[in-house]
């Protein structure tokens, strides 16, 4: 058997660890980093080292857990997300590049020492990028999942960011908080029976984070009616939503009577984010 760390890691592999090379070569060095405990340097600089049995049998381990269609996040428990690491377990999303963009966006909008809410946080990630670039922010957090709120303030404290985080079904919560410059949220989008939600790593995902239960923009519409009280004047509401559900959200904001409506591409020009100005 070749078991070299170096021949594993480029994908050369025979007998009981055949299975990895099925993997993609990230995917591949990835999981044996994991397994060994090793960096990306540390994979290179004992290339020449053999793997043990132990070792080789949680590396196939691994292999196989992926193989199944986990997501590498799961398996490895941790995903960046705006150049941090974020923990990640089965009780939140994992972070998206594409969801970096609502992060600048609101970074654009929001005032020195201004108020930011982010609004079902999941593992934290967008409170805890928007607490780490500007420290003088007020940045709170809230979520419906005590076990999303677990993940996010270790999170936020391993990040070293200050966020408030609060257990809340949407507004319910935040009675008695003054109002913020800018609503920030990555709500539950998909419609329910959305073929989406059986395929790939979103089956793995927690599905209340993913569906509404319902045609997708249930979340959205409660998000687009209630911020309005919750804002200043002339403060920004930002929501990230599904690849074709821009038009409905920017109507839902119209109705409103919000001002300044639109819409903002992501790295695929895909529509992804819609916001919109109190008076």
């Amino acid at each position: 058997m070749i078991d070299r760390i170096g021949a594993i890691g480029a994908g050369v592999t025979v007998g009981a660890l055949q299975t990895q090379s099925l993997l993609d070569a990230l995917d591949n060095r990835i999981l044996l980093c994991h397994a060994l405990g090793l960096t990306r340097v540390g994979l290179i600089t004992q290339s020449e080292r053999a793997l043990d049995a132990d070792e080789a049998r949680r590396f196939a381990a691994l292999v196989q857990r992926r193989l199944d269609g986990e997501p590498i996040a799961y398996i490895v428990g941790q995903r960046e997300f705006f150049g941090l690491p974020f923990e990640v377990s089965g009780a939140v999303l994992i972070p998206r590049p594409d969801t970096e963009l609502l992060v600048e966006l609101t970074l654009e909008r929001l005032p020195p020492s201004g108020r930011v809410l982010d609004m079902g946080t999941g593992s934290g990630a967008i409170a805890v990028a928007l607490a780490h670039t500007r420290r003088d922010a007020d940045v709170t957090a809230l979520d419906v999942s005590g076990e999303a709120l677990a993940v996010a303030r270790r999170n936020a404290a391993a990040n070293g960011a200050r966020v408030a985080f609060l257990q809340s079904d949407w507004y319910a919560a935040l009675d008695g908080l003054p109002p913020f410059d800018v609503i920030a949220s990555n709500p539950p989008y998909i419609a329910s029976g959305d073929r989406h939600l059986s395929e790939g790593d979103l089956r793995f995902e927690p599905v209340g984070a993913l569906t509404d239960h319902a045609d997708g923009l249930s979340a959205l519409r409660i998000i687009v009616a209630g911020a309005v009280a919750r804002l200043k004047p002339g403060g920004w509401l930002l929501m990230e939503h599904g690849y074709d559900q821009s038009a409905a959200v920017r109507q839902l904001l119209s109705e409103q009577g919000y001002t300044d409506v639109q819409s903002w591409t992501d790295l695929a020009g895909i529509e992804r984010v819609t916001g919109a100005r109190t008076h």
